[in-house]
């Protein structure tokens, strides 16, 4: 399934994409929302699937989708340096920070949940808080099983689905707080993510999907996720070790070479720049650059 998070007569609804990619099921609101329907389980996902030939259809295009997650029970957990392109593209331009090999473990951090906007939303830009917005189309999983500790060949039982995210990062601030990346990567209103939440049983293998990203119709990003230095089994193997991974949590796993800081000359996105970020199988995030006051 594709579960998507539309709101209705003011109430936050789960809805289902049909195969027509242009028709959108409501589910019953007694299912809940997307949110609940990933902690609620195999059962959640069973009673949803059983609701889908009674659903109510309506066009997506007279639909404005949300982020399909709002409820979040921590950070959103992120994933660094996974491509060996993007890392050795940035060698020498992370302004003194550069660790002198490519890492043998994953490289976590974490970014905050209000940063989170929906597929068509605006990415909100401040220049007075930063003058280094950079784009990062990422593949974006939720964990649907809680876990501590997960054998890399048990990492599949625990991913509910796979959804898009554009980890739109502010390099200077990125920079300025002791190398930590918290900062860079939590400003207010600019992560898009969706469009919508595909379940695991609909994407065969992760490890071959295309990740793009198009800045006023530029191709900047194209990347296939084969290219990942360590496979989505292996961070969630890591990330868990000791930690409980709890059902809802959201894992991005990195992004490709083509960042705007590592270019010659450098791009950084400014007010009015539309955004697109595809990943093959999951849909697009088509998003405006908007003047915002952060401060």
């Amino acid at each position: 399934m594709r579960l998507a998070s539309i709101t209705l007569d003011g109430c936050r609804r789960a809805a289902a994409l049909l195969d027509d990619g242009a028709t959108l099921a409501l589910l019953p609101a007694a299912l809940g929302t997307v949110d609940d329907l990933v902690r609620g389980g195999p059962a959640a996902l069973d009673a949803a699937r059983a609701a889908l030939p009674g659903a109510e259809a309506v066009p997506l295009a007279d639909i404005r989708l949300e982020a399909p997650l709002g409820r979040f029970n921590r950070d959103i957990l992120c994933t660094g340096w996974n491509y060996q392109d993007h890392f050795e593209e940035s060698r020498g331009k992370r302004g003194g920070q550069d660790p002198a090999a490519l890492p043998t473990r994953p490289t976590f951090f974490t970014k905050g949940p209000d940063t989170v906007i929906g597929p068509t939303d605006d990415i909100a830009h401040d220049a007075a808080l930063s003058t280094q917005w950079d784009y990062e189309a990422e593949i974006a999983l939720v964990i649907g099983r809680d876990g501590r500790s997960i054998p890399e060949a048990e990492a599949h039982h625990h991913v509910f689905g796979y959804l898009i995210a554009n980890d739109v990062s502010q390099r200077d601030l990125q920079r300025a707080h002791g190398g930590q990346w918290l900062k860079g990567k939590s400003i207010d209103a600019t992560m898009p993510l969706g469009p919508w939440l595909t379940t695991a049983d609909e994407v065969p293998d992760p490890g071959d999907l295309r990740v793009q990203c198009e800045v006023n119709g530029v191709l900047l990003q194209n990347a296939s996720s084969a290219q990942m230095a360590f496979p989505i089994a292996r961070l969630i193997a890591e990330l868990s070790q000791g930690m409980t991974l709890r059902a809802g949590d959201v894992l991005l796993t990195g992004t490709p070479s083509g960042i705007g800081s590592a270019r010659e000359p450098q791009i950084f996105l400014q007010d009015g720049d539309l955004v697109v970020t595809r990943v093959s199988g999951l849909g697009e995030l088509r998003n405006r650059v908007v003047a915002t006051s952060l401060l």
